[in-house]
């Protein structure tokens, strides 16, 4: 017969489990280790079974019964099964190690192209606009991330821009990142104030996520014919304005982060830009970067790349922020995605 009863099967993976080595029995019926069921058929008078180990690690057993004349399974045939087992345990292995791979390869395919989805929605460059210089880059951590940024320039010759960090990492931050995006997208054509838009983005977020999930955003709309900039702050890291006397402003008015609480108000402020005046919006995976000692890059490098570059054009400034940024953490992996916005006002 070529079937083992399923309580005896049950048994013999028990006590293999246990031992980790090959058995012989010689006359199972007589046998007291291992008991049949009354009620099962059991055609098996002689069994040998070795186990398949790889690395200490049962996978399973070969078993073979009733050697063929009636004879007892001998230590020839226990020494011969014990080679094909081995054998077996690294094909089984090799086998599963191809499959995890195959799987794997699949899964970083489907990241890059999630990313190079990312990396599309995000602006492709910045819009002229006479009298500034601006510019937005965002690197980041994982293959996908949740930091976002958005430069546009509206109808009415406005520049509306933003920079936000969904809480979290990965695929599921990054699925954030992108409806945040086009939540904002899709307010900025209709509505002209900074605290509106969080508002409403506010609700948006609080509705459509779990509790957990929530967004920081700095927002901003800058008037280039007055000079001025009205923004607002949901939880984000302060932004500064490196001013061309070399005084530092920090920009805070707001409320808490998004997504967090309903019916939230967020207050906004205006502030004048003047010629020589640079805005600095950064993410916490600037300022939180950290080196092999645990030390963090900090805030308080920041305006210094300002002072210490007036030439530089905004994005040549982000670019030296990033290098030094990464100088900074040296051989510790970067931990969170990097993003940065810099406007600089360069006419009269």
């Amino acid at each position: 017969s070529g079937y083992m009863p399923f309580h005896l099967d049950t048994q013999i993976t028990g006590w293999m489990l246990k031992n980790k080595k090959p058995l012989i029995i010689d006359d199972l019926d007589s046998d007291d280790r291992f008991r049949t069921l009354e009620s099962e058929d059991n055609p098996i008078k002689t069994l040998l079974s070795v186990p398949l180990i790889l690395k200490g690690r049962i996978l399973g057993s070969i078993n073979v019964f009733n050697k063929h004349g009636g004879n007892s399974f001998s230590e020839t045939d226990k020494r011969l099964l014990c080679i094909i087992s081995t054998q077996s345990a690294q094909v089984i292995e090799n086998a599963r190690l191809y499959e995890e791979e195959q799987s794997l390869m699949l899964i970083q395919e489907e990241m890059k192209i999630a990313y190079n989805i990312q990396m599309g929605l995000l602006p492709k460059g910045a819009p002229i606009i006479e009298g500034y210089d601006v510019a937005g880059k965002s690197l980041p951590a994982k293959s996908v991330g949740g930091d976002y940024f958005d430069l546009i320039r509206l109808g009415d010759g406005r520049l509306f821009f933003c920079l936000g960090d969904i809480s979290g990492k990965g695929m599921p931050a990054a699925l954030l990142m992108s409806n945040m995006l086009a939540t904002l997208r899709g307010q900025n054509l209709e509505i002209t104030t900074p605290g509106p838009i969080l508002d409403s983005s506010n609700e948006h977020m609080f509705r459509n996520t779990d509790p957990e999930r929530f967004s920081t955003l700095f927002l901003g709309i800058l008037d280039p014919g007055s000079s001025g900039l009205t923004d607002s702050n949901a939880g984000h890291n302060l932004p500064f304005i490196v001013r061309g006397t070399g005084a530092v402003d920090r920009l805070e008015t707001g409320n808490i982060v998004l997504g967090a609480i309903e019916g939230v108000t967020y207050t906004e402020e205006t502030v004048k830009l003047d010629p020589g005046d640079t805005l600095v919006v950064f993410s916490d995976g600037i300022s939180e970067a950290i080196n092999p000692d645990e030390e963090e890059f900090g805030e308080e490098p920041l305006p210094g790349y300002v002072t210490s570059n007036p030439d530089a054009n905004a994005m040549t400034l982000i670019d030296t922020i990033f290098e030094g940024v990464v100088k900074h953490a040296g051989a510790a992996p970067q931990r969170d995605d990097m993003t940065m916005v810099v406007i600089r006002r360069t006419g009269d």
